[in-house]
This record gives structure tokens, sequence and C-alpha cells, in this order.
């Protein structure tokens, strides 16, 4: 990202997400920063702290202080304590056999910022993408706390196929995912069509590839849209045979535009994770 603030504010989200994918409230969050001392203004400094202030607000949290430290690259996260009923804990197990699966953002983050750096995205695809990721996981979760939750994740670097393979893996099940149910972000398509990747989807790939089982027949490209690393994904859910189409139409009600059901559990048998057209 260029810009400061929406830097900060989308590292900001995704550090909130995790509190958020375990059922918790985000309660205090640090500042971590490495910054190149003397080659940028601190007029920048400011702006993303600015930023992720905002979405630490916006989760109700407050920024407890935090640290910086001098390196040639800037990065920035958040240290994030939540609170949780220890007996309403959401964990990325506990998926079965006939449950929905439904995913709350659309993908495409990862490639969509690679992409820009050549200039490939267009403003309103760019813009599409940097509110995904500035979008915190707080509705979809406060909403899901209706529900009877069998297991939750957020998605974000291993991408949907890493982290659903995760779920399914630790549950002892299988996920059955449909591509053409897959909510996308305008253009990430096209930029894998185009040739761009990132060096995540190789290396998810390397990991899962033995339990990946393909059912239907796309192009290489089309395929790299489930290993696309997330900056602050959306929750993958596992809910009870027919409540995902509810949640999806609770999370649309209030703007989560992109929430889908994406496929169901089945028993496992040999692959863990199962693409299907």
């Amino acid at each position: 990202m260029d810009d400061p603030f929406q830097y900060g504010a989308i590292a900001a989200a995704n550090s909130l997400s995790d509190v958020y994918a375990m059922g918790g409230r985000p309660i205090t969050c640090l500042n971590l920063m490495a910054f190149p001392d003397g080659q940028l203004d601190d007029a920048v400094l400011r702006e993303i702290v600015a930023g992720a202030l905002s979405k630490i607000t916006e989760a109700g949290a407050v920024l407890a202080g935090g640290h910086t430290v001098a390196d040639e690259e800037p990065m920035f996260g958040l240290a994030v304590t939540g609170l949780v009923h220890p007996d309403k804990i959401w964990r990325n197990i506990g998926a079965r056999p006939g449950d929905d699966l439904v995913l709350t953002k659309a993908l495409g983050t990862g490639v969509l910022f690679n992409a820009h750096l050549k200039d490939w995205v267009s403003p309103a695809a760019l813009q599409a993408c940097v509110d995904s990721a500035m979008t915190l996981n707080n509705r979809a979760a406060e909403i899901l706390h209706r529900y009877e939750v069998h297991a939750v994740t957020d998605v974000t670097g291993f991408g949907l196929a890493g982290h659903a393979m995760e779920m399914a893996g630790g549950s002892g099940v299988a996920f059955e995912l449909s591509l053409s149910a897959l909510p996308l972000l305008p253009e990430a398509l096209e930029m894998y069509e185009r040739g761009m990747r990132t060096g995540m989807n190789r290396m998810t790939l390397q990991l899962i590839e033995p339990d990946l089982s393909w059912q239907t027949e796309v192009p290489d490209w089309h395929r790299q849209i489930i290993l696309d690393p997330q900056t602050s994904g959306g929750l993958l859910v596992a809910l009870p045979a027919g409540e995902g189409a509810r949640y999806v139409r609770d999370c649309r009600a209030v703007g989560l535009d992109t929430a889908a059901q994406i496929g169901t559990v089945v028993s496992r048998s040999a692959a863990g994770l199962i693409l299907l057209p």
C-alpha cells in the first residue's frame, strides 16, 4: 500500500481477525512497528498508527501503547488481547459431515496487491480490494454468535485452500468446495490469467497438494484462486446442515455482500479438500 493510513488500517483489521475467529471480543492492542529511521517522514508513521487506531476504535478496543524498532523496511501489526467465555471458544476443528461451509469475504487480495505493483489493476478493482481488506470481521462474528458453530477460521496467508485443509484435517473430515460458488474480488481471476502469481501460492500448493483433489477441469491460472494469500480475509465457517444459507442472508443484510455458501463437509476417504465445478 502507498497510502500509510490504509496500510495501518489493513494491518490492524488483519491482526484483530484472529480474536473474532475464536468467538472473542478485542480488548487491548499494542502497536508493533519497524520503521526506517531518517528515510521516511515521521508523518508517515503517524498516519500508519492513525489508520490502525481507526480500526481499533471501530472494534471497541483500546490502543495501550506499542514498540518501535529501526529497520530498513516499514512493518506494522498489532498484538491483540481479547476476551471469550471458556465454554464458548470457537476452534478451527470440529466440522462434521453434512455441515454447510460459508466464506464471509471475497478472495483475491494477494494477487491484486501484487498486480497493483505493476499497475495492472484498475482503480475501481483496487478500491474494492482495499475496502475488503479494511473491513473488520466483527459483524460476521457478531451474527455468528446466534448460530450453533462447529468450526471457524479466518482465511489469511495460506489462502482458502490452506486454511480449509487445516480445518478439515483437524476435524477428521473432507471439504467439498464448489469453484463456481467462491466469491471473488473484481479482476482477481483476470490477474491470474495474465500471469501474475505470489510466492505463497507455490508454498501452499506444496503443502496441500497430496490431499487435494480436482473434480473439475479448469486451467492452472483459474486453480490459483484457491491458493491466493489473503490479507485480512474473511471467516470460513462450518455450520449445521441448512444453516449456511440463513447465515449468508444475515451477513448480506448488514452489508457483507460477498458472503457465500461455498461447499459442504463430507466424511473423509482419501482427499481432504475436493474441488467441484
